[in-house]
């Protein structure tokens, strides 16, 4: 009897329920609504997006917002590029970028500004295709390889890698519209159309016309695509860490995009700096007929080389932060996927210790 007896008290006790207690603790894993809710909620936030993120459709779509970035961009700085290319190859006579303006119109008309606009869009189009479109593709191709941990912690070599990468075959395609756009705005009387300057460039000097100025183009275009992209991917971690207020994630899209074109001008500086002795010996190899980029940076020395880089500040960092602003615009008007900042790994973390 009296074990029947404290069996009974035990079980009528609020406080020692065991069973209850079992109950309790196999609920979640019999009744999960709330984790099939969850998954849901992530199902919704995907399907947001027009395709999946690493897919044709999505290299496709992020090429084609490289062809407006930088296709619109360079278009719409012509005169600036033009004084800035004449102030490199004839110092003389272009004594500052006010003075090449001047003159320009001057001599030229106001039309005269607009010289070349023909093959920097073709051939900025044609680049910023294959520069943003490989970037994207590179950029998963070397996170894979990696592993995802160390894809975290040689992030900075993983972007600079991939922008290389990309730019080795942006400036292939950039090299016959970038030949004659130096020869149309630097060599008065040779041309004023693409029509006019491609077939005369061929019959003078054949294909070789067209791709002389490769070499120089990598050597500028490589380390300022470099920069462009490490720089600007770092920077926007950072803003996001330390100045923007919320997560990314709390951001509206205007405020992400405001985040873009701020990151997007402070590496446009630092590209310009990086690029810009490189772009001189570009100017003045694509004026002149047998010269080679050796004897062009013989001549022009130490100093000459930096002819014009307040013009090129000036252009390359508003030029870069509407590119990013484009760029990015083109991803959020066609739902494309868009990673937030990248965090360190939850296994990096168990790793070094910072977790539990």
């Amino acid at each position: 009897m009296y074990p029947t007896t404290l069996t009974q008290l035990t079980r009528a006790n609020p406080f020692s329920a065991p069973l209850f207690t079992l109950q309790k603790a196999e609920e979640p894993e019999k009744h999960t609504p709330v984790q099939k809710r969850r998954l849901a909620a992530a199902a919704v936030a995907e399907s947001r997006d027009s395709c999946e993120f690493g897919s044709t459709k999505y290299y496709a779509l992020c090429g084609f917002g490289g062809i407006l970035s930088c296709g619109i961009t360079h278009t719409a700085v012509v005169p600036l590029d033009l004084v800035k290319c004449r102030l490199q190859v004839d110092p003389a006579k272009y004594k500052s970028i006010f003075n090449g303006f001047s003159i320009t119109v001057r001599e030229d008309g106001v039309r005269g500004l607009a010289k070349g606009w023909a093959p920097t869009f073709i051939g900025y189009s044609m680049q910023g295709l294959c520069k943003f479109g490989f970037y994207e593709v590179f950029k998963d191709m070397y996170s894979d390889l990696l592993g995802e941990e160390n894809a975290y912690m040689w992030r900075t070599s993983l972007y600079l890698a991939a922008s290389a990468s990309a730019e080795f075959f942006a400036d292939i395609a950039l090299a016959p519209m970038e030949a004659c756009k130096v020869r149309i705005q630097t060599q008065p009387g040779y041309a004023n159309t693409l029509r006019e300057c491609a077939p005369k460039m061929y019959a003078e000097e054949g294909v070789w016309a067209f791709y002389k100025g490769v070499v120089p183009l990598w050597m500028r275009q490589i380390p300022y695509t470099m920069m462009k992209f490490a720089c600007f991917e770092r920077t926007v971690e950072l803003l996001y860490k330390y100045v923007v207020p919320k997560p990314r994630s709390e951001c509206s899209k205007p405020e992400q995009l405001v985040v873009t074109f701020v990151a997007g001008y402070i590496a446009g500086v630092f590209c310009a700096i990086v690029s810009h002795p490189a772009d001189s010996v570009v100017s003045v190899l694509n004026k002149e007929k047998g010269s080679t980029a050796t004897q062009v940076l013989k001549r022009l020395g130490p100093k000459g080389v930096w002819k014009g880089l307040v013009a090129r500040i000036i252009m390359i960092g508003t030029l870069t932060a509407l590119q990013w602003f484009i760029y990015d615009s083109v991803k959020v008007y066609f739902r494309l996927p868009r990673p937030p900042p990248p965090e360190m790994p939850e296994s990096l973390k168990k790793k070094l210790g910072l977790t539990e």
